[in-house]
């Protein structure tokens, strides 16, 4: 049981260590990952996240609803279904997405730090693969593209 322990461990340092770095700009672990998707893909619905996330529709939900707060997207209704919603990134959102994305390049490389590129390769195709084992297992239909991101 090493690998659930440290899995874990680095699980919940990782996001203490990521939750101060990006507090400046308001957001935490759970959302930076969201206001990049939605930085990427301007007009994004908000159900497809769904697909690319793994979390529970009421979190999604909440993250939105805490990004729409802080002023860093906006929402509107979908022209084709007005049971959805369209995802915009605000021009403040805009203005610090590339510190955001820096801190998330930052901290990724200290959790790898030590780590040869080949090691760093191994290690991000091992964990797609647990990832891509789990999901399997729970029976989360995935696409093999989106175990990419």
């Amino acid at each position: 049981m090493k690998i659930l322990k440290w899995l874990s461990v680095a699980d919940r340092f990782y996001k203490i260590y990521l939750d101060k770095q990006l507090a400046p700009f308001g957001i935490n672990s759970s959302q930076h990952m969201f206001l990049i998707k939605i930085c990427d893909s301007p007009g994004i619905l908000q159900d497809s996240l769904l697909d690319m996330f793994y979390v529970h529709p009421s979190n999604i939900v909440r993250t939105i609803a805490a990004l729409e707060k802080q002023e860093l997207i906006t929402r509107s209704p979908n022209d084709q279904d007005k049971r959805t919603w369209q995802l915009y990134p605000t021009h403040r959102a805009l203005s610090v997405i590339e510190d955001i994305r820096t801190v998330c390049e930052e901290t990724e490389a200290l959790l790898l730090q030590g780590f040869s590129e080949a090691q760093k390769d191994t290690f991000t195709a091992l964990l797609m693969q647990a990832g891509k084992n789990i999901t399997a297992q729970l029976h989360i239909e995935r696409k093999e593209d989106e175990f990419n991101d």
